[in-house]
């Protein structure tokens, strides 16, 4: 049986969305725990659960839709 696939989606003016089985670790190496189902990391970088989106982009300036380019 194939192993689930990693996703990770950019979500438009927000956090990206990871799906699949991921490790999250700290600089030292230390993994954060992590809640089961899809984790959302923070790009805006007003979160206050860091890495984690806290959905602090909300109520900031923080604007951005990545689409591949062509």
């Amino acid at each position: 049986m194939p192993a689930e696939p990693v996703v990770i989606k950019v979500r438009d003016d927000g956090p990206l969305k990871v799906t699949g089985p991921v490790t999250v670790v700290d600089a030292d190496g230390t993994p954060f725990p992590l809640p089961d189902g899809p984790v959302a990391l923070c790009r805006c970088g007003l979160s206050r659960t860091k890495p984690f989106c806290d959905r602090s982009h909300r109520d900031g300036p923080f604007r951005d839709a990545v689409r591949v380019a062509a």
